[in-house]
């Protein structure tokens, strides 16, 4: 119930059911129940909780002690944006839900101790520790159970494009060898639905959708599964089905601006350090300035701290592609520059590109112009991806990481036609979540 791919499956895949008949009553109650439950645990742990805190400080329970009410109606607040927070992003492909707990938790409990003593209102801090503590632990028991009884099933109609069996190995797909409505009373059916079938697998698929059993496009549900989007024609966009949410946009832009000016202050002495120590490592400029494709098509100069040693570069359009590509063990970068890449440092003085407009905190990835003409000479609808602006992270680094390879930048592309789709804020913020992680681990730095 709390684990990522039910939660995924009703919150957001049940659009891509394709066929749609009458639902089976019972099996939506369940599903209603299996949703509130987490909420009315949580919310009651939250709540009652709290109390064994006056408990074990004075020896008796009593809601007369100062600051009990205020303390209990906070942590309960808490508690339930948290975990609503939190189902919102293990909603999406690759989320592992339960790293995302700890984070969710102690943002909002944070955050409602913050306003607590700003606003100056009574509250007992040993209460609202006891919230958060029980709160989370309730929580990952709540996800390990519902994982332990998450099916995870597809029964997949065996005619036309079954690449999704391969795409998506977390999945146990079972093949309908005949068409016959599977047994299972949990069945959830896959089928290319731009195939032409035979007339008893069209049968078959009507009979499911009659009878409440939801039958998915393997295209749509590949998106889910996998995280990635690929458009195969031109009329995939019609009606603005891959344009980003315009309203979004706006207040992303606002989100960039503001960030900006209230971290460029607490990173000036990490800046001015950085800028230090890449100064004195190797002969050559602090930072480093590089044509990349910027948004709806326009290059921009993009900033980084210099994590290579200077190389003279000629006007020939293969060499200049070929510099623009960082090889696995490059022996052009510097020992602080490695450094510098793995934990995405090198990036920070990019804040001045989003202050100007040229780029996001979130965005795809920005490429060397070289590379970007490259790409949309070898890969179709490349140049979509500049319909947003460029980040510092994305989807698909928290997923992919660096990549140069036509094959991998296809990969890539996907993601990022991914990213456009589902252009929203708690997409960015799992982002963010997922990008402080690697981080730490330096997943796909080179």
């Amino acid at each position: 119930m709390l684990v990522k791919s039910p939660t995924r499956f009703e919150d957001k895949a049940k659009n891509d059911v394709v066929h749609t008949g009458e639902r089976r009553p019972a099996m939506n109650e369940v599903a209603d129940i299996r949703t509130l439950i987490p909420f009315v645990v949580v919310a009651l742990v939250a709540y009652l909780v709290p109390l064994a805190a006056p408990l074990a400080l004075s020896g008796r329970l009593t809601r007369e002690l100062t600051s009990t009410g205020n303390t209990q109606v906070t942590s309960l607040l808490a508690a339930l944006i948290a975990l609503f927070v939190f189902r919102r992003m293990a909603i999406y492909p690759g989320a592992r839900a339960f790293e995302f707990i700890v984070p969710a938790f102690s943002t909002t409990f944070g955050v409602a101790a913050t306003i607590l003593l700003v606003t100056r209102i009574s509250y007992s801090g040993a209460m609202l520790l006891t919230g958060y503590v029980a709160s989370v632990a309730v929580t990952f028991l709540l996800g390990y159970f519902g994982q332990r009884g998450a099916v995870r099933r597809f029964y997949y109609v065996p005619t036309g494009n079954t690449d999704i069996v391969n795409d998506a190995p977390m999945v146990d797909w079972v093949r309908l060898e005949k068409p016959f409505l599977p047994t299972d009373t949990a069945a959830l059916i896959v089928a290319d639905l731009r195939s032409s079938h035979s007339p008893e697998w069209e049968r078959m698929l009507a009979q499911a959708a009659i009878s409440g059993v939801p039958v998915y496009h393997t295209k749509q549900l590949r998106e889910s599964l996998t995280g990635r989007v690929q458009i195969e024609h031109l009329s995939e966009n019609s009606f603005g089905s891959l344009l980003p949410a315009l309203g979004y946009k706006g207040v992303k832009r606002a989100i960039d601006v503001v960030a900006s000016i209230l971290l460029l202050p607490l990173l000036i002495i990490p800046l001015a350090v950085i800028a230090l120590v890449v100064r004195t490592s190797s002969p050559g400029p602090i930072l480093f300035r590089q044509r990349r494709m910027g948004y709806r098509g326009v290059p921009f100069d993009m900033l980084k701290f210099r994590t290579m040693t200077v190389r003279a570069v000629t006007d020939c359009d293969v060499t200049e592609r070929e510099a623009a590509i960082t090889q696995d063990a490059d022996v052009r970068v510097t020992r602080p520059g490695r450094f510098l890449r793995r934990s995405r440092l090198d990036e920070l003085p990019q804040i001045v590109n989003i202050l100007r407009g040229e780029m996001s905190w979130i965005g795809p990835r920005p490429e060397a112009v070289p590379l970007s003409a490259w790409y949309e000479e070898e890969l179709p609808f490349y140049s979509y991806r500049h319909i947003v602006r460029p980040g510092i992270t994305g989807w698909a680094q928290v997923n992919q990481g660096h990549v140069a390879g036509l094959d991998d930048v296809h990969v890539k592309l996907h993601y990022d036609f991914y990213y456009i789709k589902f252009f929203s804020f708690w997409l960015d913020l799992l982002i963010g979540l997922r990008t402080v992680g690697i981080m730490l681990t330096g997943f796909g730095a080179k």
